[in-house]
């Protein structure tokens, strides 16, 4: 398989995952707020974490929409699922006093241990493209670089 290959792989892959959340996490916005609520956070974080997860979400998905801001695109969504594979892993380790999810939909009936392994694969995917794509922002049709 050719490279951008790879790169459109890990790139729907990602959009579908965060359209997905997103989607689930404003659908069953009551729901996903009462679920963030038991998670080791302070009070009065929930109402912002409530609307900032899906709009950092649609924002990764917006990114990822087009060549140009593919690479960061790739970057957030790395940095999303580094930031939610850590979370998961320290309430594996038994950090926390409970391990609620606050995850909607499919994820939210997985256990820890398969949630903690859906994290590292979708992680892997998007750093596999963030580093694949790097080169590649600037190849979309229409680019002229600036003249010097």
């Amino acid at each position: 398989m050719k490279r951008a290959n790879y790169i459109q792989v890990c790139r729907y892959s990602l959009i579908v995952l965060w359209i997905y959340s997103a989607g689930s996490k404003l659908w069953g916005y009551s729901i996903f707020l009462t679920q963030l609520t038991r998670q080791p956070l302070p009070y009065w974080s929930i109402p912002i974490l409530g609307w900032l997860f899906p709009i950092i979400e649609i924002i990764a998905v917006t990114l990822l929409s087009f060549q140009r801001t593919m690479y960061k695109g790739f970057l957030l969504s790395f940095l999303l699922m580094l930031a939610f594979t850590v979370y998961v892993g320290l309430g594996l380790a038994h950090v926390y006093a409970t391990i609620p999810c606050s995850c909607g939909g499919i994820l939210g009936k997985m256990g820890w241990v398969n949630h903690f392994i859906f994290n590292v694969f979708f992680t892997i995917v998007a750093f596999v493209g963030w580093c694949l794509s790097k080169d590649r922002t600037k190849s979309f049709a229409g680019y002229r670089p600036l003249k010097a």
